[in-house]
């Protein structure tokens, strides 16, 4: 009769131990978060002229936010580099970038929204006006995310883009 009671007890104890793990396990994972490389062979620019050569994201998501870091090479073969930690709540952040080296002038402020585990939305803004609009939407699968970019950019330039990033 011992015997028969240790396998109940036995089985109350991994139950205990196994359940918080199995949870965690069934969380959805964050999606966003890597590096992110510029399909230039997918994407289309409108107007084309203003197509990077190059460009890489990295994203990381914690409780604090979404940090995003920014590099690439721009149209006229300029370096650039962005960096900022939003909240998803839709409210300002600020927003800092350089251009060939210098302080970028095109944008200083950037806000989030996450519709749900694969889509969010952000505004670009300058002096508090909006300047695009930018809907991700990240593949099921996880390796590849398309952002639709429209407004304005800083010049005043109608801008509809469809950019295509692969997870490095």
């Amino acid at each position: 009769m011992p015997r028969l009671r240790r396998v109940p007890a036995l089985a109350w104890v991994l139950t205990m131990v196994l359940a918080p793990l199995i949870s965690l396990s069934a969380q959805p994972a964050d999606h966003l978060s890597g590096t992110w490389k510029l399909n230039l062979a997918k994407s289309k620019y409108s107007p084309a002229t203003l197509a990077p050569q190059s460009g890489t994201t990295k994203f990381e998501v914690t409780a604090d936010g979404i940090k995003a870091v920014i590099d690439g090479v721009d149209a006229e073969g300029r370096a650039t580099h962005a960096e900022y930690t939003a909240k998803a709540d839709g409210k300002d952040y600020p927003w800092k970038g350089t251009l060939a080296g210098s302080p970028n002038p095109n944008q200083d402020a950037v806000s989030w929204k996450k519709i749900d585990d694969h889509t969010y939305e952000t505004a670009n803004k300058l002096k508090g006006q909006l300047l695009t609009t930018n809907r991700i939407v990240i593949a099921r699968d996880g390796k590849s995310r398309t952002n639709t970019v429209t407004g304005k950019n800083a010049q005043g330039q109608t801008i509809s883009n469809t950019v295509i990033y692969e997870k490095q």
